[in-house]
């Protein structure tokens, strides 16, 4: 993997990029944040870069052909909003937001693991966190097959077992082509696809024993990771 201008070794995440984070909620200006920006770059840009690269490493293992790419809108989102079409016109994030996918496809319309953080939270998630609509046409052709539909059912079973929590039904409705009495119709009802858990940013965060942490729960998402890379490089 090629290392960046910003590359160093992942010693943990920042509690004082935690700290900057909550600064952001009570200054959020493009002003603030410029005149502030070498904090960011030293407390929160570097140690997720360094992240994004050992991750990648580690990851090498579960999908040979995964994207880790070290950068800003590569693996790591913009700390920048788009607010065009957002009522919260604040224009810096709270929330910083990593993500590693395999695919030809847009990074958001990808298999992926993922993970975002805020000064209260970590999520992290594996699978596609909303179908637009090219890949939602897509998904629901793909799970008219029973053999693919009953496949992703007994991955959701098997996470559930485990205590792995999974996204929930989106529609109310069952589109066109699916009947409720289908063994496998409910699976019609998503609009997006992903097993994920939550925790705060503790000491394992703050060290490198988040690394394991997460690959821990990628591996036992990877299942779901792969129904979903094969459904998105399927003909139909």
């Amino acid at each position: 993997m090629k290392k960046t201008g910003h590359s160093s070794l992942f010693t943990g995440f920042s509690q004082q990029g935690l700290d900057f984070l909550d600064q952001i909620k009570a200054n959020n200006t493009k002003v603030w944040f410029e005149n502030n920006r070498h904090i960011w770059e030293e407390t929160i840009l570097k140690p997720n870069i360094a992240y994004i690269e050992e991750m990648g490493e580690h990851l090498i293992a579960l999908a040979p052909f995964i994207k880790a790419l070290p950068k800003v809108s590569g693996s790591l989102f913009r700390i920048y909003k788009d607010t065009r079409f957002s009522h919260d016109k604040t224009p810096i994030k709270t929330k910083i937001g990593i993500l590693f996918w395999q695919g030809n496809s847009h990074r958001m319309q990808s298999a992926s693991f993922y993970m975002h953080y805020t000064s209260s939270e970590v999520f992290v998630a594996t699978g596609i966190r909303t179908f637009k609509p090219p890949l939602l046409k897509k998904y629901r052709e793909y799970i008219k097959n029973e053999k693919n539909a009953q496949a992703l059912h007994m991955i959701l079973e098997k996470l559930d077992q485990k205590g792995i929590c999974t996204v929930e039904p989106h529609f109310k409705r069952y589109p066109q082509g699916f009947k409720e009495e289908d063994k496998y119709a409910y699976l019609s009802l998503y609009n997006s696809m992903y097993a994920y858990t939550t925790f705060k940013p503790n000491k394992i965060f703050l060290s490198t024993k988040i690394i394991n942490k997460n690959f821990k729960f990628y591996r036992e998402t990877l299942e779901l990771f792969e129904w979903l890379y094969e459904m998105n490089n399927s003909d139909k």
